[in-house]
């Protein structure tokens, strides 16, 4: 079975995220093993400069490669990503999975995002939407986007 890691920068704190995040958490448990893994984000003044904000990032990008398993297939979630169809998802993953990926890591950045430097190191960039949406919330987003993916590839009416 995949392992998937979900490394998120920022901690749910508001129930209905927490109820979603859940509820993909227990309907993904039969299609690969997950793993959330919260990290604290940096602590910045109210109107940080840009300076602050990069350091931030740097400090947080080291946070995250040391939740990083040893090989896995890391895709950074970020505004720049690739836009894919849920299709166009389920597709990846099947073509990771083919080529023996066993593990793969999805990241989602705080609120500033994602450091530039660790965006690059990343084998895959997904955006999710041009639209602008909280970081929280995309991580519910992701989680549903994983779980259509495995019911696009069984071939399931949950993806009409």
């Amino acid at each position: 079975m995949i392992r998937i890691f979900v490394i998120c920068v920022g901690k749910l704190k508001e129930k209905f995220y927490l109820d979603a995040c859940a509820e993909y958490a227990k309907r993904l448990s039969a299609y690969c093993k997950l793993e959330l893994v919260e990290l604290p984000e940096e602590r910045l003044p109210k109107d940080p400069s840009r300076a602050q904000i990069d350091a931030a990032l740097a400090r947080e990008a080291a946070a995250i490669r040391v939740k990083l398993p040893a090989r896995c297939c890391v895709t950074a979630l970020c505004v720049e990503g690739k836009p894919r169809s849920s299709e166009a998802f389920s597709a990846q993953l099947a073509a990771w999975t083919a080529a023996g990926e066993g593990t793969l890591a999805f990241v989602v950045g705080s609120s500033f995002g994602l450091d530039e430097t660790f965006k690059r190191e990343c084998r895959d960039r997904l955006s999710m939407s041009p639209m602008t949406f909280p970081h929280h919330l995309a991580r519910v987003m992701l989680l549903e986007q994983l779980y259509r993916a495995f019911k696009i590839q069984e071939g399931s009416g949950y993806h009409k």
